[in-house]
């Protein structure tokens, strides 16, 4: 009997709301013989996988990573080799801060097929959940993706005259833990401490929820907060209270009922 040739799916997961899967997304999670799976994957995709078809978490902490990247690059190889249609379930999109490239470098190297399923990014998902512009004319002329977490959690090395520019929105992902530094690092190279900030926490779930505060406050203000937080810096953000979907937001704080009470 020929053992069939396996194939690793690099599975842009969205967000979180099960809604924004790609219907190919949706179908692959249908028919693989494995789904790896991260960390930031919500439970209701999970929900999506038959019963019986193996899964496997390889989810990351901040700070704390359990299964390292080659170890995560060698699981897939194994898999496949093994002849195996296995879905790498990423949060958002694969190859926007999420290590597909490095995957699928991986496997290339080995001889192995892979393909890349897109997912719809969390700076967009969020941000439309959220009813917040990237763009918007006399706000924002372009818009910058940052990530605030560096490899082997090494220091921050980013751009930091050109990333405070007014007239940019910028999104950072993964920027919890080193927000206070941004913030800093933002004001002391000429971005207003007043630039208003949104930091939304699952978004797109049902249980999202947002603060909205200035650059020089958002560390304090988002010290309550606990889950995936994305954080919107740019004038943009001013637009908030009067575009957000079906939400009264004032400015300050934006939580859900149980979290005003807490």
């Amino acid at each position: 009997m020929v053992q069939k040739e396996g194939i690793v799916y690099l599975v842009g997961a969205g967000p979180g709301d099960p809604d924004l899967l790609t219907m190919r997304a949706y179908r692959l999670l249908r028919e693989a013989d494995v789904v790896v799976y991260d960390r930031l994957v919500s439970e209701a995709i999970l929900a999506l996988i038959p019963p019986g078809t193996a899964r496997i978490s390889v989810g990351k902490q901040p700070r704390s990573h359990p299964v390292p990247q080659h170890e995560i690059n060698n699981l897939l190889v194994r898999l496949a080799a093994g002849g195996r249609a296995v879905v790498r379930l990423k949060g958002g999109d694969p190859f926007l801060f999420g290590r597909g490239s490095e995957e699928a470098s991986h496997l290339v190297h080995h001889g192995l097929r892979y393909e890349v399923v897109p997912g719809v990014t969390s700076a967009s998902g969020c941000a439309a959940a959220l009813g917040l512009p990237l763009t918007h004319r006399g706000r924002a002329s372009g818009v910058r993706f940052i990530t605030g977490h560096c490899r082997e959690d090494k220091a921050l090395d980013l751009d930091w005259r050109g990333l405070a520019d007014p007239d940019t929105t910028l999104v950072i992902y993964m920027g919890m833990a080193t927000i206070a530094e941004i913030a800093v690092r933002l004001i002391s190279n000429g971005l207003s401490e007043l630039t208003p900030v949104a930091a939304v926490c699952n978004g797109t779930r049902p249980e999202q929820c947002c603060v909205i505060s200035t650059l020089g406050e958002i560390s304090a203000a988002v010290a309550a907060l606990d889950g995936p937080t994305l954080f919107f810096i740019g004038r943009v953000v001013d637009l908030v209270p009067t575009l957000a979907p079906g939400r009264s937001v004032a400015s300050g704080s934006w939580l859900p009922s149980h979290a005003r009470r807490a």
